[in-house]
Formats: C-alpha cells, sequence, structure tokens
C-alpha cells in the first residue's frame, strides 16, 4: 500500500502554454531529494483538464522515467467519458505507473449506479490499481460510501481519494471497507486528523511548496504521534487554506513561481494569481519556512 505525502504535482508549463519538461524533471527530483512518499501526475493540479489526451500520456510517461521508480507514482486518469478514461488509464498502465487516480465524472452528473458501472468497466478494463476519487466541490457528483463499499469489492480498486473534508465520512467509509483499503486525504487542512483517525496518507497541493515538512508530518501522523505531526501541521495550516484563495492550481502554481521553481504560465481558461493575493501566499510560505 502506497502511504504518506503524495503530492499532487503541477504541470509547468512555458511561457508559450507548453509542457515544460526541463521544470517538470526539476520537479521531480526536489521532490524525491526532499522525502515526498508518491507523485500524482496529471490529476486536478496537474491541470489534467487542459491536457489534451496525447500530452496527458506523454505527461504521465515522462514522470515515470524520471522518477525511475524510486518512489511510486500515481497518474490521474479519470474523465466523464468512461471510454476515456479507459484510454488513459490504458496509457498509465503502458507507461509503468504504479496506479491510477479516476475523479468521479464531473459535469454529467451520474447516478451512484452509473458511478458504480462507470468504475466497474475501467477497472476490468485495465488490469492496474485503481483509486477513486471523490471531490463534489468540483465535479458536482457525490460518491456515497455504500458506492465506494460496492466498488471497494472490485479486485484492483484498491483505494480512494476522500476529498469533501468530512471527516464523520472518512470514518465511514473505514468501517465500511476495512483497513486494507487505502484512504487517502484529498483535503490538506484536514488530512492530519484524517490519518491519525486510520486514514493512510494525503494527496497533497500543499506538498508542491512543502514537501519535506510534509513527508514529516505524515509520518508523524501514521504513527499515531499527534503532538508531532501537530506542530509541524500548524506551520502549515495557512498555506493548507492559503493556497486556494482561487481555484486550485492557480495559487500554488504562482507560489512555486514565487520560489523560483517554475514559470508563472497556467493554460487558459486558468489565469495568473490576482495581484491581491501575492502576499498572502508570500506570507503563508514565509510562515511554513520555505520561503
Amino acid at each position: 500500500m502506497i502511504q504518506g505525502s503524495l503530492v499532487a504535482l503541477v504541470t509547468p508549463m512555458s511561457a508559450d502554454g507548453s509542457v515544460d519538461e526541463k521544470k517538470l524533471a526539476e520537479l521531480v527530483e526536489f521532490h524525491i531529494e526532499n522525502g515526498t512518499d508518491g507523485i500524482v501526475a496529471v490529476g486536478t493540479t496537474g491541470e489534467s483538464a487542459t491536457l489534451d489526451e496525447k500530452e496527458h500520456c506523454h505527461v504521465v510517461k515522462r514522470v515515470v522515467e524520471m522518477v525511475n521508480g524510486r518512489i511510486p507514482v500515481i497518474a490521474g486518469t479519470g474523465s466523464n467519458s468512461t471510454h476515456e478514461a479507459i484510454t488513459l488509464t490504458q496509457c498509465a498502465r503502458d507507461a509503468g505507473a504504479d496506479a491510477c487516480l479516476l475523479v468521479t465524472p464531473y459535469y454529467n452528473k451520474p447516478t451512484q449506479e452509473g458511478l458504480y458501472l462507470h468504475h466497474k468497466a475501467i477497472a476490468e478494463a485495465v488490469d492496474i490499481p485503481q483509486i477513486l476519487y471523490n471531490v463534489p466541490g468540483r465535479t458536482a457528483v457525490d460518491m456515497l460510501p455504500e458506492t465506494v463499499e460496492r466498488l471497494s469489492g472490485v479486485a484492483n480498486i484498491v483505494g480512494i481519494k476522500e476529498a469533501t473534508g468530512n471527516l464523520d465520512r472518512a470514518r465511514d467509509i473505514l468501517q465500511r471497507c476495512g483497513s486494507e483499503f487505502a484512504m487517502y486525504s484529498g483535503d490538506d487542512a484536514t488530512g492530519m486528523e484524517f490519518m491519525l483517525l486510520g486514514g493512510h496518507g494525503v494527496i497533497s497541493v500543499t506538498a508542491n511548496v512543502a514537501p519535506a515538512s510534509m513527508h514529516e508530518m505524515c509520518v508523524a501522523a501514521l504513527k499515531g504521534d499527534r503532538a508531532t505531526a501537530s506542530a509541524i501541521n500548524d506551520r502549515l495550516m495557512d498555506l493548507h487554506n492559503n493556497l486556494f484563495v482561487e481555484a486550485n492550481p492557480i495559487p500554488v502554481k504562482w507560489a512555486l513561481y514565487e520560489m523560483g521553481l517554475v514559470g508563472e504560465a497556467l493554460r487558459l481558461p486558468l489565469t495568473v494569481l490576482s495581484a491581491k493575493y501575492h502576499d498572502v501566499i508570500r506570507r503563508s510560505l514565509q510562515k511554513a519556512g520555505v520561503l
């Protein structure tokens, strides 16, 4: 089971909007050097919605090559089209990813039965460990715990990224699915508590800019060491909250730009962080000790 601080990696862009592979390679090394436990490539934070299918598969392949087996790579391969999700998941398997992360189908608002059949079809089509991803604030559909429980019985559906921030929800899923079903928080602000109640890690935006601290916090929380985890998490809390002052990944990309790690480019319709938030993010980075 993959555990700990799993970074929801940004996709660096050049000024012309193309993927900046040099900066991507530098980010991979930055994370390995700073103790990140795994990389999630081309998820929401990686601007998956604006990468076409060819680019999406290429970035996953390049991240796998850059990591070269040193830490696990989880590929974001979800879609609101079951056919496209199968295609992206097969690309990730062919590239050598360790697992895939599949967001619930957004915009078309399937029923719980539709969610079950969608994820079951992908799992049956592609033989790779698959992690469900529930983030109703973005997708307008909520995968309920009973649906997660049904899907946990599918052989290669191995876990869920639960991003509601609702710890009662996390506790319910854990009780339904058991400790062998991987549970990842998708909400940095509640990630520590999520792990202390039995979760296995955080798929983190904050880890992009504070990888060493996120790793250390996760290690402590997974050991049940609340005091150590809390001391670290308190320094990170402003980042947990303020990296969402505008839609993710706008703030975190600007934070990485401020740190000198990437250019500031995003793809439309995303835009560079509004100037009124620059000092907010800067102060959060300083409090976390990374700037």
